[in-house]
């Protein structure tokens, strides 16, 4: 994957840091805009549809970076996050990597040493890749995303659009786990007991329509995710 084709999101009230960053990642030649909290950094997120990569500062007027990070992978799940932060408490780190953060740096750093996470991590992630599948093979079954179908052997069983983006999210980590709270955000937009509940559910209805195929499994992975093992 090419980094030159980031375009990133940098949200940091700090201004004479994130002037020095904004300058740095643009001579890199990536697209950065630059917000000054978290409020400001959310609006520009939805107006600015072309953002693939964020970088957030976590004490942030307004909005702090973790409910910012929320807010945004609630709209695109598999976009990457770094936070930034003066804090290195324990708490923090794990708070921000339950969000799904790719990394957590700790101020001050090297630029350097930004850039270097910022390619690796752009190299292992495929959101920046337009997402141009939509039909999956699941075992025996084929799984039509578009169409909300999964078929076997000419027999065609209809799942409801939430089904479809749940698989669909499963299909796109095959063999990896997928965390609860990164489906829970992505498609019931919330992440409490009642939308956990309804997403057991789910994952239920989905292990009996793949009965037809004995090698097709949802792997529960307690406290932490669903893999899709077939």
């Amino acid at each position: 994957m090419d980094e030159k084709n980031l375009n990133i999101i940098l949200v940091e009230d700090d201004l004479n840091l994130g002037f020095l960053l904004e300058d740095f990642l643009k001579s890199r030649g990536v697209g950065v805009t630059l917000y000054r909290d978290g409020e400001e950094g959310l609006e520009g997120f939805k107006k600015n549809g072309d953002f693939n990569f964020c970088i957030f500062d976590v004490m942030l007027p307004k909005m702090d970076g973790f409910t910012l990070a929320k807010k945004v992978k609630a709209v695109q799940p598999e976009i990457p996050v770094v936070f930034l932060t003066a804090r290195a408490m324990k708490e923090d780190k794990m708070k921000g990597y339950n969000i799904g953060a790719d990394d957590y740096i700790t101020k001050p750093f090297d630029e350097d040493e930004l850039w270097c996470k910022i390619v690796a991590i752009s190299k292992r992630s495929d959101f920046i890749q337009e997402e141009s599948e939509t039909v999956y093979q699941v075992g025996a079954y084929e799984f039509d995303y578009e169409n909300l179908s999964l078929s076997l052997d000419g027999n065609i069983k209809r799942l409801t659009t939430r089904e479809a983006e749940v698989l669909r999210m499963l299909c796109k980590e095959k063999k990896n786990v997928v965390r609860r709270e990164q489906i829970l955000t992505a498609i019931w937009g919330e992440n409490d007991y009642f939308a956990g509940r309804s997403l057991d559910v789910f994952i239920s209805k989905l292990r009996k329509y793949f009965s037809g195929d004995p090698s097709i499994s949802i792997e529960n992975v307690v406290k932490v995710g669903y893999i899709l093992h077939c």
